[in-house]
């Protein structure tokens, strides 16, 4: 498909994993509005979306339960455009933006907000936005050599992430016990009380950047191939990765910022709908409505599950997700690859 000078390659199972992904993620979204200590049937979510609600019915779900689903899918989006494209440049599956450090960086941002300055909900976001761009850039500096190299960038950003970490606990040492408490609240990751104010920050972001990283994908699929066929086929590489990777950086910095840390999104996403659409490439729009889907699924995982005393759904994600990245790594191993 070309649209005025941009092409975007597609295959027809890769656009209907997507477009079937993204239909369970709306579904889910539909799912979790109705969800709660009102319970409504997903016919009387639909009918007050379009606007025949009753007053009670379009206060709970425009005011209360649509921005919180909202952000949950705008987060997902996010975190799986960022994961694809960290996988697609270091050409590793455990090239994420959780295991290179970004949301250690982004925590680490936020926390010092908190301890520091005290900061307000919106000092922290943006503390949590500039850890994670300096995290993303420090890392990319730091494993520039003649080029970036994808096991290197891996290991330098687990090393910052090992980093962060302490950097982490530090602050909340010297933390008193209510900005600890605030720390940690924001630490778990978690999508309660989310509204308005976090979902249009994130929108205008992914709106932003979400177009131009998927204007990357045809150059990324040839930079799997390696930097010598790329050049060789007229792709400017290094321009290609800088532009792909801050686009990625920042998208992740913003949901982390959202939401705080969600762990193992940006990692199983574009796994996930790489088995799904079985084409090669970063597949940045399935992986994109993947997370959409893993975010949603795993709010209303927790909601379902835990009922009133539901758990973050950072916790949840860490959970499955740290099962998930045993099988992946006992799968690589399989192959050959690790």
């Amino acid at each position: 498909m070309r649209i005025r000078g941009l092409s975007l390659r597609t295959s027809p199972r890769a656009l209907f994993a997507g477009a079937l992904t993204l239909l369970a993620a709306l579904a889910l979204g539909v799912a979790l509005i109705a969800t709660g200590d009102f319970p409504m049937a997903p016919a009387e979510v639909l009918n007050t979306l379009a606007g025949y609600g009753t007053p009670a019915q379009e206060f709970i779900v425009n005011e209360l339960r649509l921005p919180r689903v909202l952000v949950a899918l705008f987060t997902g989006v996010a975190l799986g455009i960022s994961g694809a494209v960290f996988q697609s440049v270091s050409r590793n599956p455990l090239g994420s933006p959780d295991i290179l450090g970004l949301g250690n960086g982004a925590a680490a941002g936020a926390l010092t907000v908190i301890v520091v300055f005290d900061g307000s909900a919106a000092a922290v976001s943006a503390g949590a936005i500039a850890g994670g761009l300096l995290t993303g850039f420090g890392v990319y500096a730091l494993a520039w050599r003649r080029g970036v190299h994808g096991y290197r960038l891996v290991l330098v950003g687990i090393g910052a992430a090992a980093m962060l970490y302490a950097v982490i606990g530090y602050l909340l040492t010297k933390a008193d016990l209510v900005d600890a408490a605030r720390a940690l609240i924001w630490l778990t990751g978690s999508l309660e009380g989310r509204d308005w104010e976090q979902f249009w920050p994130l929108l205008a972001v992914c709106a932003v950047l979400a177009p131009l990283a998927l204007g990357q994908g045809r150059a990324l699929r040839m930079l799997e191939m390696g930097d010598d066929a790329a050049y060789a086929m007229g792709v400017p590489v290094e321009r290609t990765r800088l532009v792909a990777l801050s686009a990625a950086v920042l998208l992740s910095a913003v949901a982390t910022s959202a939401v705080g840390p969600v762990a193992f999104v940006a990692l199983a996403a574009p796994q996930l709908a790489r088995r799904l659409t079985r084409t090669t490439g970063p597949n940045l729009l399935p992986a994109a409505c993947m997370g959409a889907a893993l975010m949603t699924g795993a709010d209303w995982a927790s909601q379902q599950v835990f009922g009133a005393g539901r758990v973050p759904v950072g916790v949840l994600t860490a959970v499955l997700g740290g099962g998930y990245l045993l099988w992946l790594l006992v799968a690589e191993r399989k192959a050959g690859r690790l």
